[in-house]
């Protein structure tokens, strides 16, 4: 397998811009013969269309290539579906899963009637949020820092019909492989006991490894790798900070190049939240800052954690308007199989520092200025990054505009408190109907600045009420056999 990864490489220094001419000459000195151009529809799956490397001129890359955007989940209608796609040579890699040389590129979404960006492409979302930041005067930029977390198993399989539903994974190092393998070698990881575990406990480092092998040589910059706290393969992998639409940009192509090199590993991934019962879900920690003039405004020496009025502020929009964020940010049904009280589900609207059970927690491994920031711990891997962030940062900033104070911090194990302490503290919803509809109820503040439209909010609305939670609602869960059968 070593072979499949030893072209790999990347065609520029990371965050360094690449003008059409450039890119037309790595195409030719690189003696590409394929261009593979990827996008996000709007609920964050990855499509691609590839074409030979003798159509890339000018006008690819400033008119782009069409396609139907009635086939897009979230985008036009049949008589409206003519679309075009134009890559950004700043995204441009070498993709190693290929074996014709072909280089990668994310592109924008364009409308061809109007010749102008589509405003339910999700990266036009993100691009957009920035600007209106600016507008604001509040800041000049968002920096983010996701620590998504995926389970890579050795086999699924799953299926529902009239008459049969069932699910099953497996993993050889899941613990509850104790008792089964007949070639047992023991060393399996108990529940919830995943956390840093060595050889031979943990036998995924090697893939671990390769993982961040090739996402640094595609210009992915990860620095670190570890075991989660679930059995079965639950994993980490960091990312470092970078701006909203470029850390987008990378936890796009990070999911896409992780799936692929478990799969040619014989492995698969998944980045579902909850996909085993009484363990560990898989969040996506969100650590975010606001700067201006290159100076952190979340941070002020002496406050409380060292955190600033406008931190406090931005705090206070995300939870006044928690729905609409986690209707992004926790966007499927499965999100809220997570966040249930216990298994370190931060469920609770306080923020807090180093306390992992508040939905804010604010870190305290260095007390520099340039790392302070906040960690919002409500998010999950299964969140188009595009909308999760740009939902984050507009929740926030009207929370700065309209000085909205949050819940005093709590350094207490809230999960040990009474309930009579815990009384007033609020929680995240329940389900993904509850943060639909107040995605429904509240989302004027999204629509400031055209960043969000009322077309893609309520596009958004339909599809998650028809396709996701409609669906779950009508199919009888298997337990209900267990619960109710002999009725």
């Amino acid at each position: 397998m070593e072979a499949v990864f030893e072209e790999i490489y990347t065609v520029k220094e990371p965050k360094t811009h690449i003008s059409i001419a450039e890119i037309l000459r790595i195409i030719k000195d690189k003696k590409i013969e394929f261009l593979d151009l990827k996008f996000t529809d709007l609920f964050g799956r990855l499509h691609h269309y590839t074409i030979t490397a003798d159509r890339a001129d000018e006008d690819l890359f400033t008119v782009g290539t069409g396609f139907d955007g009635s086939s897009i989940r979230g985008f036009q209608h049949i008589h409206q579906s003519d679309m075009l796609m134009r890559p950004d040579p700043s995204t441009a890699y070498i993709d190693p899963f290929y074996d014709h040389r072909t280089l990668s590129f994310l592109c924008d979404i364009i409308d061809p009637v109007k010749r102008a960006r589509y405003h339910k492409d999700p990266r036009y979302v993100g691009e957009k949020t920035i600007e209106y930041l600016r507008t604001t005067g509040v800041a000049d930029i968002a920096y983010f820092g996701p620590e998504p977390e995926f389970f890579i198993f050795d086999r699924v399989r799953y299926d529902q019909n009239q008459h049969r539903a069932f699910h099953e994974i497996d993993s050889s190092e899941a613990s509850w492989n104790s008792g089964i393998e007949l070639e047992n070698r023991g060393y399996k990881i108990p529940y919830k006991q995943g956390y840093f575990p060595t050889a031979p406990h943990d036998q995924l480092h090697n893939l671990r490894s390769k993982m961040v092998e090739v996402l640094r040589a595609c210009g992915i910059a990860v620095d670190l790798h570890h075991h989660e706290v679930a059995t079965a393969g639950q994993t980490e992998i960091g990312l470092r900070v970078d701006e909203l639409v470029r850390m987008s940009d990378t936890l796009v192509n990070y999911k896409y190049i992780i799936k692929n090199v478990a799969f040619r590993y014989g492995k698969t991934v998944t980045f579902m939240p909850k996909p085993i019962f009484m363990d560990n879900g898989s969040g996506m920690h969100v650590h975010v800052s606001l700067w201006k003039e290159g100076r952190n405004l979340f941070y002020k020496f002496g406050e409380y954690a060292d955190l600033s009025e406008t931190a406090r502020y931005f705090i206070g929009g995300l939870f006044a308007h928690i729905e609409a964020v986690l209707a992004f940010a926790a966007p499927t049904t499965n999100s809220y199989r997570r966040l249930v009280p216990g298994y370190e589900a931060p469920i609770n609207l306080v923020y807090s520092a180093r306390n992992r059970s508040a939905a804010v927690r604010i870190p305290m491994y260095s007390t520099s200025e340039k790392a302070k920031r906040i960690e919002f711990r409500c998010p999950d891997p299964s969140a188009n990054p595009y909308l999760a962030f740009s939902a984050m940062v507009m929740a926030g900033v009207d929370g700065i505009l309209k000085r909205i104070e949050p819940p005093d911090p709590i350094d207490d194990d809230i999960y040990e408190l009474s309930p009579a302490e815990k009384k007033h503290i609020r929680s995240t919803p329940g389900s993904l109907a509850e943060v639909i509809a107040g995605l429904e109820r509240d989302h004027e503040f999204l629509l400031k600045g055209d960043v969000f439209s009322k077309d893609l909010i309520e596009t958004y609305i339909e599809y998650k009420r028809r396709n996701e939670i409609d669906q779950i609602a009508l199919r009888p869960h298997p337990w209900e056999f267990a619960l109710y059968y002999e009725i």
